[in-house]
């Protein structure tokens, strides 16, 4: 069970902790070579263009303004102006949030839910030539680098056979009026399919090997003896007595996983020409597009330390024996 005052002290150190993070984030990213006026690189700009700009974004203010103006702009969701784009940073943060979020939501589900269930079997399953050749299978999969897995893939799908966009996340002259019209055409599925089915058969080893070695040992336990000697069917004694216990590290996993959701997979969007978050924060920091790479890094910060809270209060309602804030 979880009791108020703990909840309360957890919020409190989740605010300090964004705050450390984003105050470091500010100081490093103007540690930076190049400094903020790379991102205008152009031979043709004059110096007194380049003053007006350094002007316009308010580069020439003494450091510690800078960032009393940064903290007091982010505490109101304002990350600025894009040095690069020109445009609202929290527009285009959203936006390459959103896409990224549509691709590796839909692999971390299905990687999770079939992780899960065949990582439950193989451990039912422990001694047997069906577990041992699964085995071998998940870790040959889960060995390979994810990039060479997309290439591989992309070649084979869209190359070779022709079934496939070889990129991109929607054809070309496609265009939508709303969200739900964009994330549910058909267009969308078909372009998302390759990188999702890449990041699969990635991410799904990882929720199948916890599930595995955890059942073992929940297996050798009194109570699923007991529960065998009331003559409860395998299944029952499987998933009802053995598998919710033993799946406590997979929600820890899943939570944190969600949490590095959020800066994408920046080598499959990259492979795939997705435009998502990760690929976006790689290219701002090459850019010293301070604004855009600190919103990122920020909103990664922020969703990695709030899923760790959900996952510790997620415990407390999976196994009763965890209590969280009681002495």
């Amino acid at each position: 069970m979880v009791n108020k005052r703990y909840i309360a002290r957890r919020l409190a150190l989740m605010a300090l902790s964004i705050f450390v993070v984003i105050t470091i984030l500010f100081f490093l990213f103007r540690q930076v070579p190049g400094g903020p006026m790379s991102a205008f690189t152009n031979p043709r700009m004059s110096q007194a263009a380049r003053q007006a700009i350094i002007e316009q974004y308010g580069l020439n203010d003494p450091l510690w303004r800078q960032y009393l103006r940064y903290i007091v702009n982010v505490a109101q969701l304002d990350f600025g102006q894009s040095f690069y784009y020109g445009t609202s940073v929290s527009s285009l943060i959203f936006d390459r949030f959103v896409n990224t979020m549509s691709l590796m939501l839909t692999a971390f589900v299905i990687s999770y839910t079939i992780g899960t269930y065949l990582g439950a079997q193989l451990g039912w399953l422990r001694g047997t030539t069906k577990e041992r050749a699964g085995m071998v299978v998940v870790l040959f999969v889960r060995s390979m680098p994810v990039f060479w897995t997309g290439m591989v893939v992309l070649y084979v799908f869209s190359f070779q056979l022709g079934l496939f966009p070889i990129g991109g996340m929607r054809g070309t002259g496609a265009s939508y009026t709303t969200m739900a019209e964009k994330f549910l055409s058909t267009d969308f599925l078909y372009h998302v399919a390759l990188p999702v089915f890449t990041l699969c058969t990635y991410y799904t080893g990882l929720p199948l090997l916890l599930m595995r070695n955890n059942l073992l040992e929940v297996l050798s336990e009194s109570y699923i003896d007991t529960a065998r000697a009331k003559g409860l069917t395998s299944r029952r004694v499987l998933f009802v007595h053995a598998a919710r216990n033993a799946i406590l590290p997979v929600v820890t996993a899943f939570a944190i996983a969600i949490g590095f959701a959020v800066g994408g997979q920046v080598l499959i969007e990259t492979v795939y020409s997705w435009p998502g978050l990760g690929r976006e924060m790689v290219q701002a920091s090459l850019r010293s597009d301070y604004p855009v790479a600190q919103a990122a890094f920020a909103l990664l910060s922020v969703i990695v330390i709030t899923m760790n809270f959900v996952a510790d209060i997620a415990y407390t309602y999976l196994d009763p024996r965890v209590s969280l804030g009681e002495s």
